[in-house]
């Protein structure tokens, strides 16, 4: 935000110089900082004639009690290597100069190639030809902010903005120096403000030995500290590949797929027994983990040694969250060896409001090694070698380039809202983001709200019924669609994609998940067009701490209102039935998506008061 006293300066602008308040008078023409700036960190003919750089430091996570080394090395244009190293894991991407890619870590490579990070390529080639100096430049909008004070010295503010993405960046020049002391990185999906500090002169330039990087919205700062910088060094091209073999760290232990594994449907999500440490349990398919995931408490069970505390995004906000190094475990028929994995506080979520014990979420960690195939209407999952996976079906296969380790595709909703889609077998639904939802007037359709959850906590979010959907050649009538009231700080705020498709949309197909390709391949299932029950009273329930079922949202203008429940009501027997002769909250929901015009007489303590409501079912959209 610009501050009262760069406003005044905005005021006050004369022609290319700007008048403060005492005699000293400071620049106003953006071009002319940058010319500055280039003179004073050694002369943009020294930096063009820059060709490879090769620096190593010191790199620190705030908070989180990581810390390690990081290597890079680079060459005009675009070639770049970075290795990371923090002990507990290690990371390595680059650049070959025709593509971006990254190694996880655990070892997965990954090409880029999703839109965004081609756009992203582009900006970072014209800004490395310094294309964004030119007045006329097609491709930059330089403008001057005004001065304002960073690090207690006043700075230039000059805003880069492009044509060929949504990304600006925003630099602030001591007005003295005219060094770079801070570097703001806007996106879409979040932002980070780099402070730079530390400069000394190297070959007669000035690069900045330190920097402090605070990451929005998760909120982490990491401190790099160069030790070394050097310029126009020799570097053998193969550095900047990636590795000629990928990651193959499983085995089937029947012959060379996994096929038609029973997996359990509840309340749309696809559950499969894990073994871990001797230990069978569920775990929950999701590949719109961007990891795999494990529950603390039960790491802490296994004896898993915890690193961090690190910050990252759920769906609807910001965790905190541990590296684990999950020891070697088998689904089905496949065998995985040691990995890398990510320990977070969930299992109370999966008890309170499904009543089961899941302990993880097996996530991009597990399903990039496969070409996985999903029968909804059977209840089953294949798993196939990508190397050795072969389609010969009639479904349609949709580009699905990987994006934060998902897989998206395109939609269109009703005709008119088109864009890619994250798609997520670990949601129940689907969502415009809060971002597309507000752009296109969204947020004011009518619909029932409801309270939605994740690792992150609670949010509500308000449903309607469209017309269509459309993927591909197929066409889905009458689709709930969901839309968070908050923008939030989770994925769901991002503008990257713009909406996530889950399990109420995807049961109607045989799904395959290809990572190798970067594709989905979508096949009509059995269950296609099928209308499936949905919830008919606008009631909403958890177990408490006490293993109570309680009324967690109660919905306006729904059945559940009309009869007068309330959030905090304990519901005690349905039709004289004592909830305990249920089969839990599961049962207890699909008692609220009988037949319209279904009526029970439910029993609820309030206040320690027991009250009897009548309920008649009717439909919400």
């Amino acid at each position: 935000m610009r501050s009262r006293k760069s406003m005044l300066l905005g005021l006050l602008a004369l022609g290319g110089l700007i008048i403060l308040g005492h005699s000293e008078e400071l620049l106003s023409d953006p071009h002319q900082i940058l010319e500055k700036h280039f003179e004073a960190v050694g002369g943009l003919d020294n930096l063009q004639a820059q060709r490879t750089v090769y620096q190593e430091g010191m790199i620190r996570i705030e908070g989180a009690g990581l810390e390690g080394t990081f290597k890079q090395w680079s060459e005009r244009p675009l070639k770049l290597r970075q290795e990371l190293d923090l002990h507990v894991v290690k990371t390595t991407s680059g650049d070959n100069g025709d593509f971006s890619w990254e190694v996880d870590a655990n070892g997965k490579v990954l090409i880029k190639r999703d839109e965004n990070t081609l756009k992203e390529r582009e900006v970072r080639r014209l800004m490395e030809e310094y294309a964004h100096l030119y007045p006329g430049s097609e491709s930059f909008t330089l403008t001057f902010e005004g001065v304002e004070k960073c690090s207690g010295t006043d700075c230039y503010v000059v805003k880069i903005a492009n044509t060929i993405n949504q990304n600006v960046r925003v630099d602030f020049y001591d007005s003295s120096t005219f060094y770079l002391l801070r570097t703001l990185m806007i996106k879409p999906d979040g932002e980070q403000h780099v402070d730079h500090s530390d400069f000394r002169r190297v070959d007669g330039i000035v690069v900045a030995f330190r920097e402090s990087i605070r990451t929005l919205p998760v909120d982490q700062i990491t401190m790099i500290e160069l030790s070394r910088y050097e310029m126009n060094i020799g570097v053998d091209p193969g550095i900047f590949e990636h590795p000629a073999q990928d990651v193959e760290d499983f085995v089937f232990l029947d012959g060379d797929r996994a096929e038609n594994i029973p997996f359990d449907y509840i309340e749309e999500h696809i559950y499969l027994p894990v073994n871990l440490c001797g230990k069978e349990r569920l775990w929950v398919l999701d590949c719109g983990a961007s990891v795999n995931v494990i529950d603390s408490s039960f790491a802490a069970q296994l004896g898993l040694a915890f690193e961090g505390p690190i910050k990252g995004q759920g769906a609807s906000g910001v965790v905190d969250f541990y590296f684990v190094t999950l020891p070697s475990y088998e689904v089905g028929t496949i065998r995985f060896n040691e990995q890398k994995a990510v320990a977070l506080n969930f299992v109370e979520l999966f008890r309170r409001s499904m009543g089961l014990e899941v302990v993880g979420i097996l996530g991009y960690d597990f399903l990039s090694r496969f070409v996985t195939r999903i029968d909804y209407a059977q209840s089953t999952v294949s798993f196939y070698h990508p190397g050795r996976f072969e389609y010969e079906g009639d479904g349609i296969i949709l580009d699905s380039p990987l994006l934060y380790n998902m897989l998206n595709l395109p939609a269109v909703v009703d005709g008119k809202y088109s864009g890619r889609w994250r798609v997520d077998v670990g949601a129940d639904g689907i969502d415009f983001h809060y971002p597309f939802a507000e752009a296109h007037g969204l947020s004011n359709r009518k619909g029932v709200d409801f309270m939605a959850g994740d690792a992150a906590g609670l949010t509500t979010q308000r449903i309607s019924r469209y017309k269509t959907i459309e993927i591909g050649d197929f066409v889905l009538r009458d689709p709930l669609i969901g839309i968070a009231l908050v923008e939030g700080t989770g994925s769901f705020a991002e503008e990257t994609t713009i909406g996530n498709i889950g399990n109420s949309l995807l049961r109607n197909f045989v799904v395959y998940l290809d990572y190798k390709a970067q594709r989905v391949i979508l096949e009509k299932g059995d269950d296609f067009g099928k209308e499936f029950p949905a919830a008919k009273s606008g009631l909403q329930f958890m177990y408490n701490a006490g293993q109570d079922i309680e009324v967690l949202f109660v919905s306006s203008n729904t059945p559940a209102h009309d009869a007068g429940f309330e959030k905090g009501d304990i519901i005690r027997s349905v039709n004289g039935i004592g909830v305990e002769y249920l089969d839990g909250i599961i049962a207890l929901r699909r008692l609220m998506r009988a037949e319209v015009g279904t009526t029970y007489t439910v029993e609820v303590l309030r206040d320690r008061r027991a009250k009897k409501l009548k309920l008649t079912l009717r439909e919400l959209f």
